[in-house]
């Protein structure tokens, strides 16, 4: 599963190459609430910049420890790209139902993702005192390495609708994790997942997983699943993640929200909307988003250009950033920072300064 084709998501301002000059920089406002947007302010100025390509989103970042016998997403295990599982387990979906209403192009509430019914290994039979008790064994096993068994006891717990046992068998599948890679299985599990929402609430303890596995759908939705009843749907795809990032302000839902408004996929287009979310995502330490607002900004690409506060938010994604993953971080940054001119870089640092002392 993938997020976004890097080729495909290039800003059509980005289109062209050379430099390319903007006569005003932007000014954010603070935000209100993580679903708010900013404001934007112009002032003007005059600075030649040169364009660069966008990078290559990411699927998800880090979500925090998972507690063995506990239901708070605290601090275990740390699972995040898609991709699949080691001892397959049958899943037999019901009647596929559409998960989201039509798209009316507004700001709408999205329906409940269908549940799906995972069948009932043999193997299950293990004598478990509870599916809270289940997911306990099967983290344990897990931790110890012994996946297939981990598989078996998350199996059970996910089939009496334990929320964190279906998350985590949805991102054994979508990586591999211990069983064969199975999309659609993974699909499954994150529709389960989210099903959780309509009786949870966005407030509980298993908030965060269930917007994870909102974001996963939509990464799904994106480009469909290969031979399965799940089409790519750029529409449903973009919706899902603005109810995550909406709803439960999910910094990697407000990134990939804010590539498809860059780009215009799945409605239309708007860079403006794409750098409130960007900055949303941003304020929470997310330096994809970081790098990607600060690009930007320092270039100017449909919206006034903010050179010193671009070249802040790179360097500040460039200090966060794992250097062997996120090469294209760095490679933005030096870029800035080349074509910056010394106030810029000056400003730039003293931006820096008054965030180091927040």
């Amino acid at each position: 599963m993938r997020i976004f084709d890097p080729k495909g998501l290039i800003l059509s301002a980005l289109a062209a190459t050379g430099a390319v000059c903007w006569h005003a920089p932007l000014v954010l406002a603070q935000t209100q609430g993580q679903g708010e947007p900013l404001a934007v302010v112009a002032a003007p100025v005059s600075v030649p910049v040169v364009t660069s390509p966008l990078p290559s989103p990411v699927v998800a970042s880090p979500l925090p420890p998972l507690p063995i016998g506990r239901s708070a997403p605290e601090a275990t295990f740390t699972s995040t790209n898609a991709s699949a599982l080691s001892h397959p387990l049958p899943v037999v979906p019901a009647a596929p139902q559409p998960m989201l209403g039509p798209s009316t192009g507004e700001t709408d509430v999205i329906a409940t993702t269908p549940a799906y019914a995972p069948a009932m290994n043999p193997r299950l039979s293990e004598p478990f005192k509870s599916m809270r008790d289940a997911f306990t064994k099967g983290m344990k096993g897990y931790n110890a390495g012994d996946k297939a068994d981990a598989v078996r006891a998350f199996a059970y717990a996910a089939a009496q609708g334990h929320v964190m046992s279906c998350w985590k068998l949805a991102r054994m599948y979508a990586e591999g994790d211990g069983v064969p890679h199975d999309d659609l299985k993974a699909f499954e599990y994150f529709s389960r997942t989210a099903d959780a929402e309509t009786d949870e609430g966005s407030g509980s303890p298993n908030a965060r997983f269930i917007a994870n596995a909102y974001v996963a759908l939509g990464t799904y939705f994106l480009d469909g699943i290969p031979n399965t009843y799940v089409k790519a749907d750029p529409v449903r795809a973009r919706d899902l993640f603005k109810y995550a990032a909406s709803l439960y302000g999910d910094p990697d839902a407000q990134y990939n929200l804010a590539r498809m408004l860059a780009e215009g996929t799945g409605g239309p287009k708007d860079i403006r909307d794409a750098v409130r979310w960007l900055n949303l995502a941003a304020e929470k330490n997310h330096h994809p988003s970081q790098a990607l607002l600060g690009h930007i900004l320092f270039t100017g690409n449909g919206v006034p250009r903010q050179a010193a506060q671009g070249l802040m938010w790179l360097s500040l994604a460039r200090e966060g950033a794992d250097p062997s993953k996120d090469a294209w971080i760095t490679q933005l940054r030096d870029q800035a920072f080349a074509a910056a001119n010394e106030n810029e870089r000056q400003l730039s640092t003293l931006y820096l300064d008054q965030r180091a002392k927040r």
